[in-house]
């Protein structure tokens, strides 16, 4: 079955940097797009970051926009997020997603992310 496991997250001080990972089994991954999204609280969920099957081809919201990179490795089934120059704001848990549309109803665990002093 599909498994998207996630890992990387945690506390740390505004400005700061964080990587995020998300180890995905079950199907071939070289075959679908991935995606982040994150769910601050009392937030919607937002879609943070995609990148096509290829890798070559990344969206971004604009909120991280200079800031986060989506990046992928087909040979190891992973999807990461580079978190740099990190805000408050950014504070959510962020789940990793096969594809990009939040209707396709495959999702990690989630891993929290906090951004504080």
């Amino acid at each position: 079955q599909v498994q998207l496991v996630e890992s990387g997250g945690g506390l740390v001080q505004p400005g700061g940097s964080l990587r995020l990972s998300c180890a995905a089994s079950g199907f071939t991954f070289s075959n679908y797009a991935m995606s982040w999204y994150r769910r601050a609280p009392g937030k919607e969920r937002e879609l943070v970051a995609a990148i096509i099957r290829a890798g070559t081809l990344r969206n971004y919201a604009d909120s991280v926009k200079g800031r986060f990179t989506i990046s992928r490795d087909n040979a190891k089934n992973t999807v990461y997020l580079q978190m740099n120059s990190l805000k408050p704001e950014d504070t959510a848990v962020y789940y990793c997603h096969r594809g990009i549309s939040s209707a396709e109803n495959y999702w990690g665990q989630g891993t929290q992310v906090t951004v504080s002093s």
